[in-house]
């Protein structure tokens, strides 16, 4: 059970009430940015690169800003990083309700890139304030924000879009600055003055904070894992709505209904679930099985016969996000306290790569094979995560104790 410091309990409220709003605001968007492309692209094709061109831009602006971010939090603690990327959030979508043309939203995607780099800090804040024995726990919580937001985001989005493409950002930038002005008046720093680490380009940088990954062999097993994780996760975002469409007829409310559930299960599992079966067979075993329910998942999807089995496959699926927390708690014990924001910012660079070279690799790969091997991808997304268990369990043994400084 996770015991946080009376000053910490408002502050564990506060992250997941700024996790959901963030991801909200982000899901907010999801319905109608594509179609605002198409406004100003004239065309359907030259709206496909660009939607891609788009993406790329948000994931490389994560891989270079999110060990920046982590470092910046290790030396000036956690609560000014999240408060003025909160704030820069809310100034992106601002930018993007008013952008005339592509360049103004490609700016945009490159600003929402940077400042939802913010989750660092948010895992390194939770890292600071439980004990290891609890972090799965709490990053549990930090997924299940995310979950509920996948769910309730895009769905209040389309509801959203009724009064034209542009009001989901009018109100993800209103719900983003309230998720500011909370955290100015209820959220404490976590870090204290002689808990922090020197500020250093040499870690701040992609590559050099991926040494830190390199510092210990179990640290880079477990984040080859976390790469493994993400690049088959994209799956979902690359092709899942398609292949539900051309294989089984399913339209956007029948997909709308299959997300919100995947996202549903996925915020019980993370939320309430993974606490309880990492307290009896730990973390590392829980991270397997997690894992191995995902490719058993993602076999059921390949190989769904009708459109029913199809969505009965989301609920082996859904207990792949037991390895999300679990892994998070795993790579944090084997580091020092003063090393938490670092490791959080290598780590989302490292799903920041998996985020740029996933979509095209399945999206590659279903189109080589939607005509007569559709199921294909996801049968190779299967093996990726049954690879990400076996590294995971010869690499997530119990690590040296670290330093604590006082």
């Amino acid at each position: 059970m996770i015991r946080p410091s009376p000053p910490f309990r408002p502050a564990v409220a506060f992250i997941f009430v700024t996790a959901l709003l963030d991801v909200m605001s982000m899901g907010l968007v999801i319905p109608v940015l594509p179609s605002l492309v198409e406004q100003f692209a004239h065309s359907d094709s030259a709206a496909g690169i660009w939607n891609g061109l788009l993406v790329a831009l948000w994931a490389a602006m994560q891989f270079i800003f999110s060990p920046i971010i982590g470092a910046l939090s290790d030396r000036y603690g956690r609560r000014p990083v999240i408060l003025i990327s909160t704030i820069g959030l809310s100034a992106d979508w601002l930018l993007m309700a008013l952008a005339p043309n592509l360049w103004w939203l490609a700016v945009g995607r490159m600003l929402g890139g940077i400042t939802s780099s913010s989750f660092t800090a948010v895992y390194a804040y939770m890292a600071d304030i439980t004990p290891p024995e609890g972090r799965a726990k709490a990053f549990g919580i930090v997924g299940a924000a995310w979950a509920a937001g996948f769910v309730a985001g895009p769905a209040l989005g389309g509801i959203l879009a009724n009064w034209g493409p542009r009001t989901p950002f009018w109100v993800a930038s209103a719900l983003s600055a309230a998720a500011f002005l909370y955290g100015l008046f209820i959220l404490p720093e976590s870090l204290p003055k002689e808990r922090r680490m020197d500020f250093a380009w040499s870690r701040a940088n992609p590559l050099g904070s991926l040494r830190l990954l390199r510092s210990h062999a179990e640290l880079m097993g477990l984040s080859a894992v976390n790469f493994l994780l993400y690049f088959a996760h994209h799956l979902f975002s690359a092709i899942y709505v398609l292949y539900a469409w051309h294989r089984y007829g399913l339209g956007p409310f029948q997909v709308g209904l299959l997300l919100a559930s995947a996202g549903l299960l996925d915020m019980a599992v993370q939320g309430w679930l993974v606490g309880k079966i990492s307290n009896k067979l730990g973390d590392r075993m829980t991270m397997v099985i997690g894992l191995i329910c995902g490719a058993t998942g993602l076999v059921a999807m390949g190989v769904a016969p009708n459109a029913h089995m199809f969505a009965l496959a989301l609920l082996p699926n859904s207990l792949w996000a037991l390895a999300i927390p679990t892994l998070q708690s795993l790579m944090t014990a084997r580091v020092s306290e003063r090393e938490q924001g670092q490791l959080q910012g290598a780590n989302n660079s490292v799903a920041s790569i998996a985020g740029v070279a996933s979509p095209l690799f399945f999206g590659w790969l279903y189109s080589l094979s939607s005509t007569s091997l559709s199921g294909l991808s996801f049968l190779v997304a299967s093996f990726v995560l049954l690879a990400a268990a076996l590294i995971g369990h010869r690499s997530g043994q119990v690590p040296e104790p670290q330093p604590t400084l006082h």
